[in-house]
């Protein structure tokens, strides 16, 4: 069913200081590191230079795992210690994506509806019925993983 299942992290502004911590640990290199500065703004929004140096998704490959993480948009506030970490799956296609968002969502609440993302990846987030935070997505751009 789905190609891997992964660990991605929540910081509230430390994800780059963690992340350089575990990659001094395991080793190995940053496929991806991308901060909101990277990212399109919404209309209207203004960030602070803090803000906007806060890194929006990193990837540690481990073995045949990879650690992921971000720290919190501002506009999502902050995340607590239980509530900072989420179940990553990478599907094989669209269809399987979809598949995995609808039947794992079912009675619980979404974040963010599946769909083509600016990273070219088709993407979604959402916390299920048993408040277990989740990501499902197909990339077609393998590097940002």
């Amino acid at each position: 069913m789905a190609t891997a299942v992964n660990p991605y992290l929540m910081f509230n502004g430390t994800c780059e200081a963690a992340f350089l911590f575990y990659k001094s640990v395991f080793g190995g290199d940053f496929p991806y590191i991308g901060k909101f500065k990277d990212a399109p703004a919404e209309e209207g929004e203004v960030l602070s230079e803090e803000a906007l140096n806060r890194i929006m998704h990193v990837s540690l490959p481990i073995g045949n795992s990879i650690l992921m993480g971000s720290d919190t948009h501002p506009r999502y506030g902050d995340v607590s210690v239980g509530d900072n970490f989420s179940v990553s799956i990478n599907a094989e296609s669209r269809e399987e994506a979809d598949k995995i968002f609808n039947g794992l969502s079912a009675g619980g609440k979404v974040e963010m509806p599946m769909n083509d993302t600016f990273w070219g990846s088709y993407f979604g987030m959402f916390k299920d019925k048993f408040g277990i935070n989740w990501m499902v997505s197909f990339d077609k751009n393998e590097g940002m993983k």
